[in-house]
């Protein structure tokens, strides 16, 4: 006799990511209170100190630059202003330590009355004020250090001993252990402008030009391992030296790579390329550094963070069939899903409302209201009921570039949009009809949103110009929060609520932001960068946007291009069969519809497409 589990199955999860060192992204961070490039770094993303730094000065050489001994203490909000180093510095890689406990080390000054050149001086940081401690054995500034922590065992390597120019590139290694300077064995190859992670003086790793080696410590001797993907100088670093973070570069760099102690792998980018970077991040960089400041002489601070533990998702079911002794395993196959061609709209348009999204969205039922053909904008409501459009009751406002949301289709809302009069209204449908409710706090068109008609949030569009507003709505009213960290409109936002949501794409670009119901952050971007989606697909979890115009040398083009999210990063799948932008899009990733939009300027199709993924079995082993 069969078995419950033989018949219904047993459910898989699966991890959605890679390890740590493999995901994670930028967000923006507080900004410091005096901008500067060559500052220093210590502690943690959410206790740090960021220290010393240049800045352009009018004069020419030998006063080219201001020197600043600014210190500043970041909570992981804020960066407030505590005592000042006693001797400026710029090109300061020579910071470790912890916000309470940190390390300042050589550096370079040009006084007003003409250069002292290179420094040899030391200070120690207790949490409140600096003291000068016993100076290392080789004048030299940007050379590599380790970020070590504590501060009473770490390693500068490299850097340069000569200068004004021409500078001298020396292969000088000097260990401290908390109070005095030893010189040991040298690096097999001298580094200038390097970058350096280790907690300690007995293992460490060193990055650095004017070749492309990188070299670990082990506490006696120097050993070449594998170069990074991407050979660059002065770059931000942070972590040990089997785990370690690196950011930023000349020429505007934005590439991050992480080192795992065998390999290098690239990550999501910098929001702001930069070198010069006062970096900290301690032990656990790779899932949580913080970098400041830069070249451009900004005061930018980004975040970056990666999970710290895998997530689930349910990949399908597992059977057993207990006469054969083997598994079988159901597979959502969403690569191999293609679009299918299904019933037009009644009346062809586009930049409307649609609903139901979400995680239990499926393009068996759906809502897509207003919208436009140039010139008018269109009140028109109408429901799909698996097979075909029928219309329903008018939206109260006509409007286009508008968006709209809803758990189903009995159950929706539309807000905003509007041209060239563009409307704060809001109404909600029940199923037969439109009843206006309270106004957004901020008219505006192209706009996106998702949620519920209970819990929803909308975020961005055009005032003009384009805009970072966010609001939510919590059935009654809407509440202005926290802004997106990028002013757009015209993007995709999928979600299940007003405290879950993803923001991709809008205004040509490919960033990405997810909301967590207090704050914006920025997660994996796009391939393709796109506008005009409107309509979202999916949750936080498993999303997909699909269409939208493309940037192109002359004029933007509809494109077909699918991508989806799986919590990690997006992939692109197969595409539509027809090019739109500013399309109606609804469901989840596993039963998705879009509807309607432009195909050229002032031409457009009402025609429909249904993704559906169908389930595949797999052999899995046997008992």
């Amino acid at each position: 006799m069969a078995t419950y589990k033989e018949i219904k199955g047993v459910t898989v999860q699966t991890v959605d990511s890679d390890p740590v060192e493999f995901v994670g992204s930028w967000a923006s961070g507080g900004s410091l209170n005096t901008a500067r490039e060559a500052a220093a770094g210590a502690g943690t993303q959410t206790a740090a100190i960021m220290f010393g730094g240049s800045s352009p000065a009018p004069g020419p050489y030998p006063q080219p630059y201001y020197i600043h001994d600014e210190t500043e203490s970041y909570d992981g909000t804020t960066f407030t202003e505590v005592a000042d180093l006693n001797t400026a510095r710029m090109a300061n890689r020579g910071g470790f330590g912890t916000s309470t406990a940190g390390f300042l080390a050589g550096g370079y000054t040009y006084p007003p009355a003409g250069p002292t050149g290179i420094q040899q001086l030391c200070e120690s940081w207790n949490g409140s004020a600096w003291s000068e401690t016993t100076d290392f054995n080789t004048k030299r500034y940007s050379f590599a250090s380790s970020n070590s922590s504590p501060y009473t065992s770490a390693i500068i390597t490299g850097g340069f001993t000569g200068g004004p120019p021409p500078s001298q590139i020396n292969d000088a290694v000097e260990t401290w252990n908390g109070s005095s300077w030893t010189e040991t064995t040298e690096t097999n190859s001298p580094k200038g402008s390097g970058s350096g992670a280790g907690i300690s003086s007995t293992a460490a790793i060193v990055v650095g030009p004017p070749d492309s080696t990188v070299e670990s410590w082990d506490g006696s001797s120097w050993t070449e391992v594998a170069e990074m993907t991407t050979t660059r100088s002065s770059t931000g670093s942070a972590g040990t030296y089997t785990s370690g973070l690196w950011f930023g570069g000349p020429s505007s760099n934005a590439k991050t790579e992480s080192w795992n102690g065998t390999s290098w792998t690239e990550l999501n980018d910098l929001s702001t390329g930069r070198s010069n970077i006062g970096a900290a991040g301690g032990s656990s960089a790779t899932t949580s550094s913080l970098a400041a400041g830069g070249s451009g002489v900004t005061a930018v601070s980004e975040e970056w963070t990666a999970p710290a533990v895998f997530n689930q998702q349910v990949e399908g079911q597992l059977y057993f069939n207990s006469t054969t002794n083997t598994f079988k395993e159901t597979l959502s196959d969403i690569p191999g899903a293609t679009w299918s061609s299904a019933s037009s709209l009644n009346t062809t348009r586009w930049g409307m409302g649609s609903a139901a999204r979400g995680t239990n969205g499926t393009n068996e039922t759906a809502l897509a209201f207003g919208g436009g053909t140039p010139p008018a904008n269109t009140a028109l409501t109408e429901e799909w009921n698996g097979s075909a459009w029928s219309e329903e009751n008018d939206l109260n406002q006509a409007r286009k570039d508008t968006t709209g949301f809803g758990a189903s289709y009995t159950s929706a809302l539309c807000g905003g949009g509007g041209y060239p009069t563009r409307y704060a209204n809001t109404e909600t449908w029940n199923g037969s009809s439109w009843t206006e409710v309270n106004d957004l706090n901020q008219a505006r068109s192209n706009l996106s949103g998702t949620g519920t008609v209970t819990s929803g949030i909308i975020a961005g569009g055009s005032l003009p110009p384009s805009t970072a507003l966010t609001e939510t709505w919590d059935g009654t009213s809407w509440t202005e929060t926290s802004d997106l960290n990028s002013a757009r409109g015209n993007g995709a936002m999928s979600g299940d609520s007003g405290t879950s949501a993803l923001l991709a794409d809008g205004n040509d670009s490919k960033k990405v932001e997810q909301w967590d119901g207090t704050s914006w952050t920025e997660i994996a971007e796009t391939n393709q960068e796109r506008s005009d989606i409107f309509g979202g697909i999916g949750n936080v979890t498993l999303a997909m946007v699909a269409g939208g115009y493309s940037p192109a040398p002359v004029s933007p083009v509809t494109t077909v291009n699918v991508e989806l999210w799986n919590g990690t990063s997006w992939t692109e799948i197969n595409n539509l069969a027809t090019g739109r932008a500013s399309p109606g899009s609804q469901g989840s990733a596993t039963s998705a519809m879009v509807q309607g939009g432009y195909t050229a300027p002032g031409s457009g199709t009402g025609t429909t497409e249904t993704f559906t993924v169908a389930l595949t079995n797999k052999t899995i082993g046997s008992s």
